[in-house]
């Protein structure tokens, strides 16, 4: 929004402007000039930060919800940890009208294909989401017993265009091995191509194939010993009332069976998010994922497991989320220990991991 809000944008405030592009015209343009590309250095009258936005470039503005539109318009710049130099205009604009540019505003990209943001839903701890994102996620799992075992596991995650996304996991595992000696070391790096096959305004649905390459000591217990081929189908799905259903199911599918046998797996999550100042703020997502896995061989049985978790943003642009776990095996409990689980995650698109946080 601009650096100042015009008159014709107070006017708005009592009813003088009701269009999106009509308030953007009277209270943007004069920054962000009027095909949203900017206005001129010579004419704003300041000095532009590095990170000021172009409106028309869709891979800068559709990974952005509508609320967080609104809570840089509302509270200005610093209400999503950006420039002090966008003011707020809580005093000049209705809620209404603040969707009416919102929806203006999305109008500049041009290019079709792009997924809205609300359908990047809150990560849950064991489903993949559907939605392609540019983020880094480390998560750790500690079992719960004397000599506890702990995992660890750094995804990278960079999105290509509209609907592509790379993906790299690579995991670090300490544990204890059947003689008690304490083992640790690299396990199995993956790579991993996501593609979303179909996307509308409340529901997505992602592919992806995913090489997981036998570098973990097998000896040691850190790793297979062989590659495994894994493919799953990802969806997501915006329920009412701030509501989610996040899924994901799938096959393992390793380059030899001597040792390590085919399996299916699936995951599905129920949420819902709350947020603090008046819907804008600090977001808390509760959620419930219920996991199943089971090899293909005969008589061979379905592992079950709970994950109740609560995800929080922790910075003003809500870049950077933790959440936090505890997975309960639900049947077949011998030698399958309770975990607690958790994960920091940096969405790095948004800026440094020590923006936004002021």
């Amino acid at each position: 929004m601009c650096a100042g809000p015009s008159a014709d944008a107070g006017q708005a405030g009592a009813g003088g402007l009701t269009t999106g592009e009509a308030i953007y015209q009277a209270g943007c343009a004069g920054c962000h000039g009027a095909a949203g590309t900017g206005a001129p250095d010579t004419t704003v009258g300041f000095e532009k930060p590095a990170t000021f936005p172009d409106f028309t470039m869709c891979d800068a503005t559709t990974p952005e919800r509508d609320v967080d539109w609104k809570a840089t318009i509302h509270f200005g710049g610093h209400g999503r940890g950006f420039s002090h130099i966008m003011p707020s205009f809580a005093d000049e604009l209705t809620s209404a009208q603040i969707d009416a540019v919102i929806g203006y505003l999305r109008g500049f990209c041009r290019e079709k294909g792009w997924p809205r943001a609300e359908l990047n839903l809150p990560r849950g701890l064991a489903v993949e989401k559907a939605f392609p994102e540019s983020e880094t996620v480390i998560t750790t799992a500690v079992s719960a017993h004397h000599a506890p075992d702990v995992t660890h596991e750094l995804v990278y995650e960079q999105r290509y265009g509209p609907r592509t996304q790379l993906e790299i996991s690579v995991p670090f595992t300490s544990h204890h091995d059947e003689a008690g000696t304490h083992v640790r070391g690299l396990g199995d790096v993956g790579v991993g191509l996501k593609r979303v096959l179909f996307a509308n305004a409340n529901a997505i649905v992602s592919a992806q194939g995913e090489l997981i390459i036998p570098t973990g000591s097998k000896a040691d217990g850190l790793g297979s010993g062989v590659a495994i081929l894994e493919a799953f189908a990802a969806y997501g799905q915006i329920l009412p009332s701030n509501m989610f259903v996040q899924a994901q199911a799938g096959t393992e599918q390793p380059w030899s069976t001597r040792e390590v046998q085919r399996a299916l797996f699936g995951r599905v999550g129920f949420g819902k998010s709350l947020r603090q100042e008046m819907g804008m703020g600090r977001q808390w997502s509760p959620i419930l994922e219920l996991l199943a896995d089971r090899d293909l061989e005969d008589g061979a049985k379905t592992n079950v497991d709970l994950l109740p978790q609560l995800q929080v943003t922790l910075n003003k642009r809500q870049h950077v989320r933790f959440n936090l776990g505890f997975q309960i095996p639900v049947n077949n409990t011998a030698g399958r220990s309770k975990q607690v689980v958790f994960y920091f995650l940096w969405d790095w698109f948004d800026g440094g991991f020590l923006d936004g946080w002021k």
